[in-house]
C-alpha cells in the first residue's frame, strides 16, 4: 500500500505517506525532518510525514490533494529518510487501486434490508466479498471497484472492514463518488458498458469523462 497526500493550505508543507492501516497503539517519532509512525507493539511502519516536503519534492508546489508518486519521487523520499538516519525504505506500489470489476453474485444481508453481499471478480478470477448499499446492485454487471488502499476523490481511504457483521474488502463505486462529469447525483453503483474495459484493468478515468455526456 502506498498513499500520499499534500494539502499545504490545511497542514503546511507536509507530505503524508500512508503505508498501512493505523495500529491500535501508535508510536510517533520526530527524527530530523521526518515523522516516523509505527505500531508500538512490533515497530511495523505504517507511515511517514515529511516536513519541508517541497524541498524534497519541488513539484509538490503545484499539487493539492492526493499525490501519485513516481519511482523518481520515491528515490528522493528514501534519500531523505537515509539523510535523517532512518533505515526504513518506501517501496513502489504498482497495483492499481481502482479497477473494473464484475459482480458474479448478490445475496441479501442477513441483518439489513438495504445492504447486499456481493462476490465481485477483480482480476484473474480473484474475487472479493464487498458489501454494498447501492439500490441498483445486481448480478452480471461491470462496475468500478475501489480496492483496499484506494483513496477516494473526497479523501476517504478504503480499508478492510465489516458492515453489520459481514466482511467487506473494497467498495463498489458510484459515478458521483468518483467525481465523473455529469454523473447522477444519487446513490447507485456505476454500471459500465460491457465493452468498456476488461475485468481487472485499471479504471480509465479519462475515458469516463464521456460516460455521462449530455
Amino acid at each position: 500500500m502506498l498513499i500520499a497526500s499534500y494539502n499545504p493550505k490545511q497542514t503546511g508543507d507536509i507530505l503524508v505517506v500512508i503505508l498501512d492501516e493505523d495500529a491500535k497503539e501508535q508510536k510517533v517519532e520526530q527524527i530530523g525532518n521526518v515523522v516516523r509512525i509505527s505500531d508500538a507493539e512490533n515497530d511495523h511502519v505504517t507511515g511517514f510525514n515529511f516536513t519541508n516536503a517541497s524541498e524534497v519534492l519541488p513539484r509538490l508546489k503545484e499539487v493539492n490533494g492526493e499525490v501519485t508518486l513516481t519511482q523518481e519521487d520515491l528515490n528522493a523520499l528514501n534519500k531523505s529518510l537515509s539523510d535523517n538516519g532512518i533505515k526504513d525504505t518506501i517501496e513502489f506500489d504498482t497495483d492499481p487501486k481502482f479497477v473494473v470489476g464484475y459482480v458474479k453474485s448478490v445475496k441479501e444481508h442477513p441483518k439489513s434490508d438495504h445492504l447486499k453481499i456481493t462476490e465481485t471478480e477483480i482480476n484473474d478470477g480473484r474475487t472479493l466479498q464487498i458489501v454494498s448499499g447501492s439500490p441498483n446492485m445486481q448480478e452480471d454487471i461491470k462496475v468500478v471497484v475501489a480496492k483496499v488502499g484506494a483513496m477516494m476523490p473526497d479523501g476517504l481511504i478504503i480499508w478492510p472492514g465489516e458492515l453489520k457483521g459481514e466482511e467487506s474488502n473494497g467498495m463498489i463505486c458510484s459515478g458521483r463518488e468518483l467525481l465523473i462529469p455529469n454523473a447522477p447525483q444519487r446513490p447507485g453503483a456505476l454500471i459500465l458498458p460491457n465493452d468498456y474495459q476488461e475485468v481487472g484493468e485499471a479504471f480509465d478515468f479519462d475515458k469516463a469523462d464521456t460516460l455521462f455526456s449530455k
